[in-house]
């Protein structure tokens, strides 16, 4: 994961995490990643592969596509210039959509770019939240954005940010899916502020583990009401618990008390095991002066990733929760948000789990 324009953006959301994070370290922003140091990251990035190996260079910011259009170009030019033969490149790119233009979107369809798009429902919804640098809603900007991706044929999901608002609101949220033909989306949990930073506000945003469960507990029905139609519209959610308790798969580091070794690149280079935790005491490493696998070998010997999680007061009741074989405590950045008093999590899957995989097992 690359953030090659850093934490700047052109969107001044209320809940913003990375803000957050960038505004608990020393320097804040990074600067805009340079044509140099995007060199050196492919070429330490690309030479340790052989044919076979997958990689994907997944774009986040901040706002990416504030590096500029050219930035990108000359990124997938040197890929494409540096990649071993079988070696196969994947792209994808988080964006709030404003820069997007008929341009972006025929550089995306060209090189198979995944686009995550930011839309939290509504307008309503979305603009209490997501505004522009000058206080102004942007709900109808991204729904441009959205039409440009459909017209110019790219592939994307939407990722909405669940407040303690919008948790309220499954059904609302819902209709607007259905309504609006979206056939992903991802739900990502509203943080509560880092310790180190924490936001002056009453912070009325960050999700609880108990609106976490009503939201999950409201949607379900929906969603599988909608299935039995013969539309299948995928929550992220749903498709790792089937994915994992179904398929067999590791459980991703969203959902397990088990951090994942990630690389995450900030626009200096800089390497950091965890989105959520860009912080100084956590950078391990420098792509511009080490390869990919010595960074990635420094990230799964970090003290980030090896330290033991511990259970807070508010979560010892994991011991003895019958999903702990495999969740394990849960994400520890979303510890208050999903697992925290109650355990929204746990609630959710009490409740609907086993109907929940029952249905994935009957639509196979």
């Amino acid at each position: 994961m690359i953030k090659p324009a850093s934490s700047l953006c052109d969107m001044h959301c209320s809940y913003c995490f990375y803000s957050d994070v960038a505004a608990s370290r020393n320097q804040a922003f990074m600067g805009i990643m340079s044509h140099e140091i995007a060199d050196l990251l492919i070429i330490n990035s690309l030479c340790v592969l052989e044919a076979g190996d997958h990689i994907t260079f997944a774009f986040q910011g901040g706002e990416p596509s504030l590096a500029g259009l050219d930035f990108f170009l000359h990124f997938t030019k040197k890929v494409k210039e540096s990649t071993p033969k079988g070696v196969k490149v994947h792209y994808a790119m988080q964006s709030n959509g404003l820069l997007l233009n008929d341009d972006w979107c025929v550089f995306f369809r060209k090189n198979n770019f995944l686009i995550g798009l930011s839309l939290d429902g509504d307008a309503a919804l979305h603009n209490q939240n997501r505004m522009d640098n000058y206080g102004k809603g942007t709900f109808n900007r991204v729904m441009d954005a959205k039409k440009m991706l459909n017209r110019h044929d790219v592939t994307y999901n939407i990722l909405c940010v669940l407040t303690a608002e919008s948790a309220r609101r499954a059904k609302r949220l819902w209709n607007f899916i259905v309504r609006e033909q979206i056939s992903y989306i991802q739900f990502i949990p509203c943080l509560e502020p880092l310790e180190e930073n924490p936001r002056k506000t009453d912070d009325k945003t960050a999700l609880s583990g108990e609106r976490f469960y009503r939201f999950y507990s409201d949607l379900y029905p929906l969603w599988k009401k909608e299935l039995e139609k013969g539309n299948l519209i995928y929550i992220r959610l749903f498709e790792e618990l089937a994915a994992t308790l179904l398929g067999g798969q590791r459980p991703p580091c969203s959902l397990s008390g088990i951090c994942s070794p990630q690389i995450i690149v900030e626009a200096d280079g800089s390497v950091y095991p965890c989105d959520f935790y860009v912080l100084d005491e956590h950078k391990v490493s420098n792509l511009t002066t080490h390869n990919l696998k010595d960074a990635f070998e420094a990230v799964a010997a970090s003290d980030f990733l090896n330290k033991p999680q511990e259970l807070s007061p508010l979560k010892k009741h994991c011991a003895n929760c019958q999903h702990n074989i495999w969740c394990k405590g849960g994400c520890k950045r979303m510890s208050q948000t999903v697992y925290g008093k109650g355990c929204g999590m746990r609630m959710f899957l009490d409740e609907c789990l086993q109907d929940l995989l029952e249905t994935f097992a009957n639509s196979l």
